[in-house]
C-alpha cells in the first residue's frame, strides 16, 4: 500500500480544519447524504465552543491508490507543544497562510520546527475569496520567512497553491481559478516523500500520542518507523533515554499486542497487520508513554524521544480551603486534585507538575495562559473544585549567573487612531518595538518584543482601549536580562466583608464607587472579591445589606434599583486580573475571586508586617 504522512499547520483561524472538513468530503470519508457538522475534526466541546483546535488528531482519506495520513495540529502557540510531538510522525506538511494576514507568530514557530526535521512544505495561501485578500503580497512573505529560516534547497522549492477552505478549491494560478482539492492531493503525492522504513527490517515505532478506551486501557497512537506488527506478536516496551541499543542493566515490558487499529476517514478500523509508515494504534501495554520505543523482543533499538521547548508560565493549584469548598465539586480532596494533575502528564507533554513546600499545594507550569485556563476548565468540567494563584513566569540563571526571564514576540494589528493608546501602554510594560507596517486599509501591524510577565492583564486592556477592533498574537521568543518591576494593577478591588446573600439594595449604592462581578441572589463570603474599585487600594463592602422596612409608605421612599450588568469572570480573566494576595476559586459551577487571607483584620496584620518589611530593607 503507498502511504504519504502528512501534517496541516497553521497559525489560529486560517481555515485549517474547515480545509480538512472538504478534504474529507472530495476524498470520499462522507456518504452522500451523510449529514457531518462544520469543523468536524474539533470534537471537543471546548474546542467547538472557543473555535480553535486544542488536541492534535489523526484521520485518513484515499486518493487513487495512495493512502495518505492527515494530522490537524493546533493553531496557538500555547499549544505548540501539541505539534512539536506529532511532527515526528510525518514526512511533509502543508502550511496554510491567510492571503490577507500573512505568516503570523505561530506560522513561524511551526514552520522552524517542520523545517529543522527536515519535512518537506506544500504552501496554501487560504482565504484568497476574502475582500482584502493580497496573495501575491502573502506569497513573496512566505518565502521570505523560509529564508530567514535556514530552508534547504529542496525545501524552498516548495509548490504554491491559493486556495478557499470554505469554498473547497485550490489552483496554482490566480489567473484559473480552481473548481476542487484534486490539485492539492496530487501534491501531497508527488511531493511528500513515501515513508522510507522497510518492512522486512525488525519492528520500531515511537509513541507520539496516547488515548484511552474503556475495554482496552491505555492505546498508543504512533508511526511504524520499520517492519510489520501483527496482532499477538510479542513486543517490548523501552524506557525513555538516549537513542541506540539498550543497555544491559535497563528495563523493559514485555507484552503482546492484544489490539491494531489505524484511520480510515473519522473512524478507526480495528486491522490485523501494521507495516512501515503506516500511523497505527496499539493496545497490550500499561506502562506505554509518549516518547517510548516499542520494539521487536530481539532488536532493542531505541529511537530518539520526543523534545518539546520548556514551560514559560507557571502557577500554584492547591486545595479549596473556602468557606463554601465542598458544596459544588465531586473531586474535593488535595490527593484526588495532585492524582488529576499528575495523570495530565501522561499525554499533556509541554505541561509539568512539582510539588512544592506548601502543603497541599503543586506548581503546574506550561507554555501560555490558555495552556493552563484549559487544563483547569477541563478539570472544573470533570468534577473537580481547587484554588489557583495568579501566573509567575519561570526564570534561568544565565551563564554570568544573571537572572533571565522569558520574552514573547507580540504581534498587533490595529486601526490606526488606536496605535497612540497601545504604544502607551505597553511602554510600562517595558515593550521593545521590532518592527512596524502598514499594509494600507487604516490597519497597522506593529511586533514587539516584550518580556512575558508584561502581557499578564493587557489583552482586556487592548480589547478595551482598541474598542475591540484590534487583534493580538504572541508567541515566546527566547530569554533575556530581567527587565526589571512592572507596575500591576491601578485598581483596587471591593471585598465582601461577611458572609451572605447578595441584595440588590446593596449593589444599588455600591455600583458607583466600581464595577461588579456578582449579582443579587449570589452567595458571597468574607474575603470574597465582589467588584473593581474605582480608585486604587482595597475597599470592604456590605453587599448583603437590605434596605430597612418602615411604617412610612411612600413613592419617595421606594426607588426602583436599576443595575448595570456585572462583569463575567473567566478563566483567562480571572489569570490576568488577579495580584499575589489573591486567588482564583474554581468549581464545577462557579468561578470566584477571593484574597487570600479572608479575614479583614488579618489582611490589615499581614500589610503592616510587608509594609516593616520593605521599611527594614
Amino acid at each position: 500500500m503507498k502511504i504519504r504522512n502528512i501534517a496541516i499547520i497553521a497559525h489560529v483561524d486560517h481555515g485549517k480544519t474547515t480545509l480538512v472538513d472538504q478534504m474529507l468530503r472530495q476524498a470520499g470519508a462522507f456518504r452522500v447524504n451523510q449529514q457531518v457538522a462544520d469543523r468536524v475534526m474539533d470534537s471537543n466541546p471546548l474546542e467547538r465552543e472557543r473555535g480553535i483546535t486544542i488536541l492534535s488528531k489523526n484521520t485518513s482519506v484515499r486518493w487513487g491508490d495512495v493512502k495518505i495520513n492527515i494530522v490537524d495540529t493546533p493553531g496557538h502557540a500555547d499549544f505548540g507543544g501539541e505539534v512539536e510531538r506529532i511532527l515526528r510522525m510525518v514526512d511533509g506538511v502543508l502550511l496554510l497562510v491567510d492571503a490577507a494576514e500573512g505568516p503570523m507568530p505561530q506560522t513561524r514557530f511551526v514552520t522552524r520546527k517542520a523545517l529543522e526535521l527536515g519535512l518537506q512544505p506544500i504552501i496554501a495561501i487560504n482565504k484568497i475569496d476574502r475582500s482584502d485578500a493580497e496573495p501575491l503580497r502573502v506569497h513573496d512573505e512566505v518565502l521570505g520567512l523560509l529564508i530567514d529560516l535556514d530552508a534547504s534547497h529542496q525545501q524552498l522549492e516548495a509548490p504554491f497553491f491559493y486556495t478557499s477552505s470554505r469554498a473547497g478549491t485550490a489552483t496554482a494560478e490566480l489567473e484559473t481559478p480552481g473548481t476542487d482539492l484534486s490539485v492539492l492531493f496530487d501534491a501531497i503525492v508527488n511531493h511528500v516523500p513515501a515513508p522510507t522504513g522497510s518492512d522486512d527490517a525488525p519492528f520500531q515505532m515511537l509513541i507520539s500520542t496516547l488515548d484511552h478506551s474503556t475495554y482496552l486501557g491505555r492505546l498508543g497512537i504512533g508511526r511504524v518507523e520499520r517492519g510489520r506488527v501483527r496482532v499477538g506478536d510479542p513486543v517490548a516496551l523501552l524506557p525513555l533515554g538516549e537513542p541506540g541499543p539498550l543497555p544491559d542493566d535497563e528495563t523493559v515490558e514485555r507484552s503482546k499486542i492484544v489490539k491494531l487499529f489505524t484511520f480510515d476517514g473519522l473512524s478507526r478500523v480495528e486491522i490485523e497487520e501494521g507495516e512501515a509508515g503506516d500511523i497505527v494504534v496499539v493496545s497490550g501495554f500499561d506502562g506505554i508513554e509518549i516518547g517510548k520505543t516499542l520494539v521487536d523482543p530481539e532488536h532493542l533499538d531505541r529511537l530518539e524521544g520526543i523534545a518539546v521547548e520548556e514551560p514559560t508560565i507557571s502557577v500554584d493549584i492547591m486545595v479549596n480551603n473556602s468557606p463554601f469548598a465542598g458544596r459544588e465539586g465531586k473531586f474535593v480532596t488535595s490527593r484526588q486534585v495532585r492524582d488529576r494533575l499528575f495523570k495530565e502528564l501522561e499525554r499533556n507533554v509541554a505541561l509539568g507538575v512539582q510539588e512544592t513546600e506548601v502543603p497541599d499545594t503543586q506548581a503546574v507550569s506550561g507554555r501560555g495562559e490558555l495552556h493552563l485556563a484549559i487544563l483547569m476548565e477541563t478539570m472544573r468540567r470533570e468534577g473537580y473544585e481547587f484554588q489557583v494563584s495568579r501566573p509567575r513566569v519561570i526564570t534561568r540563571e544565565g551563564p554570568n549567573g544573571e537572572r533571565l526571564e522569558p520574552y514573547e514576540e507580540l504581534m498587533i494589528d490595529v486601526p490606526e487612531e488606536y496605535l497612540g493608546v497601545v504604544m502607551e501602554r505597553l511602554g510600562p510594560r517595558r515593550a521593545e518595538m521590532m518592527e512596524m507596517r502598514n499594509p494600507g486599509q487604516g490597519q497597522v501591524r506593529v511586533s514587539f518584543k516584550v518580556p512575558a510577565r508584561g502581557l499578564f492583564g493587557y489583552r482586556s486592556e487592548f480589547l478595551t482601549d482598541t474598542r475591540g477592533m484590534g487583534m493580538i498574537h504572541h508567541r515566546f521568543l527566547e530569554y533575556g536580562p530581567w527587565a526589571g518591576p512592572l507596575s500591576g494593577r491601578k485598581r483596587g478591588v471591593l471585598v465582601a466583608d461577611r458572609e451572605g446573600t447578595v441584595v440588590a439594595f446593596a449593589l444599588g449604592n455600591l455600583q458607583e464607587r466600581g464595577q461588579m462581578f456578582v449579582a443579587p441572589g449570589d452567595r458571597v463570603y468574607e474575603g470574597m472579591i465582589v467588584g473593581e474599585s474605582a480608585r486604587p487600594g482595597d475597599m470592604d463592602v456590605n453587599v448583603s445589606k437590605e434596605k430597612k422596612l418602615t411604617n412610612m409608605r411612600t413613592t419617595a421612599t421606594d426607588e426602583n434599583v436599576v443595575l448595570e450588568a456585572p462583569r463575567e469572570i473567566t478563566l483567562e480573566y480571572g489569570l490576568e486580573y488577579i495580584e499575589e494576595d489573591e486567588l482564583i476559586e474554581i468549581t464545577p459551577e462557579n468561578i470566584r475571586l477571593r484574597k487570600r487571607v479572608l479575614q479583614a483584620v488579618e489582611r490589615r496584620k499581614v500589610a503592616r508586617a510587608a509594609a516593616r518589611v520593605v521599611g527594614v530593607s
